[in-house]
């Protein structure tokens, strides 16, 4: 295997890329302090272009405008925009780690361009678009991640790669859910709305408080189904990689609360203490799993 050798970095560049990742996505900020130092600037720069491109909706009010930005970033990551990049931190960091980790660059432009669903309103059709849609945001930034700590090793992690992205994707639709409510956005697939009696439109009018319910239920255990197939799926992994997979040890209790109280996905922005977090993923880190 080779040496771990990550980013030349300087202290001001980290402070301020911690900063961020801290403020856009604070799962994955403490996920990174406890995996390795040797990668964890690189793994900084790639969970930070994913919160950038995570985050092209928040800051729109049209779509026109967020597909021109996704396609900036499009065209930067597959080295189309060399003198732009130089004057941009974040996109300067992400082509230095793309070719000293000599990462494949179709995951991180799929990944763009699977976002640009993010910026319209049309529902999820069903559960097979969502896996898709998963598999090119949560799922790949998974194993860009299992690539930069071990290249070889996570040529077999693929299939857990993909499940646990699914797994991710659908606790943290959960968690959004009052947020995406409110832009009429529904990423619940359409084939578990159907299953209930409910529409785009009913269930983002949240007049039948039942049906809705049992909706979110059949989305979380659509989660805890992928989750299961994804630990299935790590056994026997290798160690090397091992850290890359942290963040999905926050997903179980997302679903356990949805299975219980699926109404308290309704009505507010569920999200577990930041001391219950850290405790997760410190016991993850522990055991190796997830």
């Amino acid at each position: 295997m080779r040496a771990l050798t990550g980013a030349v970095m300087s202290d001001q560049s980290r402070s301020e890329f911690l900063a961020s990742l801290r403020a856009a996505d604070i799962d994955r900020y403490l996920a990174l302090l406890l995996m390795p130092a040797a990668v964890r600037d690189d793994l900084l720069v790639l969970f930070l272009f994913n919160a950038e491109i995570a985050a092209v909706r928040d800051r729109i009010r049209e779509a026109l405008p967020g597909e021109i930005r996704l396609q900036w970033w499009r065209d930067m990551v597959s080295g189309n925009r060399q003198e732009e990049a130089q004057s941009h931190p974040l996109a300067s960091a992400l082509l230095d780690v793309i070719k000293r980790r000599d990462l494949p660059v179709e995951p991180l432009t799929a990944m763009c361009d699977a976002r640009i669903f993010d910026v319209y309103d049309d529902p999820m059709p069903d559960r097979t678009s969502y896996e898709g849609y998963a598999g090119e945001t949560a799922s790949a930034l998974l194993q860009m991640s299992a690539f930069v700590l071990d290249p070889t090793a996570a040529a077999s992690t693929s299939t857990a790669s993909g499940h646990a992205g699914v797994a991710q994707a659908v606790a943290g639709h959960l968690m959004m859910l009052p947020i995406t409510q409110a832009r009429g956005q529904v990423f619940i697939p359409g084939d578990l709305l159907s299953a209930t009696g409910l529409s785009r439109d009913s269930f983002l009018a949240a007049a039948e408080v039942e049906r809705a319910a049992n909706v979110i239920r059949g989305f979380a255990g659509f989660g805890r189904e992928h989750l299961g197939k994804a630990r299935a799926a790590f056994a026997g992994t290798p160690d090397t990689i091992r850290p890359a997979y942290l963040p999905v040890a926050l997903v179980e209790s997302v679903f356990n609360r949805a299975e219980k109280m699926p109404a308290d996905y309704l009505s507010q922005t569920v999200r577990p203490p930041q001391w219950r977090r850290q405790w997760q993923l410190w016991r993850a880190a522990r055991r190796g799993d997830f």
